[in-house]
Order: structure tokens, then C-alpha cells, then sequence
């Protein structure tokens, strides 16, 4: 056998046993983020697995003097649904704790500065 018979050979055995092992042990996504802008302000929203609950926080920053609607949504249900006020710094600032259902889940935020720009919407699923 040719040295680059050989050399292919072992090149193609070696990705036909990496490839599987690496789907394999690759674990699921624990944590998703999104960030966007809305109305002039920058938005974070963020969805954390944490032992058999999800950690949702949503930050929206450069607010001053504004209210927000900010209403979430998991698996197409509403969670929390509330107007909230800009603190000090102008910062909007929501966390919540959510269980973990059977299944992939779906994490769906709309914002909306009241008096506003049209609302802005952003999904984030894990399973």
C-alpha cells in the first residue's frame, strides 16, 4: 500500500471517529442572548438554564425619562406582562424566574417605549 494510500486511510478513519464522538458529548445550549435596539435604547435579553429553571433577564439601557411595556412570553404563554419605568440611570432592569417544561422552550419578549417607536420583538429557545 502507497504512503498516501496509508495517510488517507488513517486521515479518514480518524474524522469518521471524531465526527460522531464530537455530536455525541456536544451538550445543549444552557444559555442564549440576544441584543437589539428598540426605540433608541439597547435591549439585552438573556435566558439562563439553571438546574431544572430558567434564569430571564431583560436590561434595557438609555431610557432616560421613559416607560416601557415589556411582556414575555413562554411557549406562547404570557408570563409577565407589566409597564415599567426607567430608574435613575435610565436603565430597565426584569428578572424572572420561569420552570423548565417538558420539551424544547420558547422565550418570546416584545418591548414597547410607551409613547413610542412601534414594539420590537425577540425569541430565544433551548432545550
Amino acid at each position: 500500500m502507497s504512503v498516501l494510500r496509508r495517510v488517507t486511510a488513517a486521515f479518514g478513519s480518524a474524522v469518521l471517529i471524531t465526527v460522531p464522538l464530537s455530536i455525541v458529548g456536544a451538550p445543549a445550549a444552557s444559555a442564549a442572548e440576544r441584543e437589539f435596539r428598540c426605540s433608541g435604547a439597547s435591549v439585552d435579553f438573556e435566558v439562563e438554564r439553571e438546574g431544572g429553571r430558567f434564569e430571564v433577564d431583560v436590561s434595557i439601557d438609555g431610557t432616560r425619562n421613559s416607560r416601557w411595556r415589556v411582556t414575555l412570553r413562554q411557549d406562547g404563554r404570557v408570563v409577565s406582562n407589566r409597564v415599567h419605568r426607567a430608574d435613575n440611570d435610565g436603565d430597565v432592569d426584569v428578572r424572572l424566574r420561569r420552570p423548565n417544561t417538558p420539551g424544547a422552550d420558547v422565550f418570546k419578549l416584545r418591548v414597547k417605549k410607551i409613547g413610542g417607536a412601534p414594539a420590537c420583538t425577540s425569541r430565544i429557545r433551548l432545550r
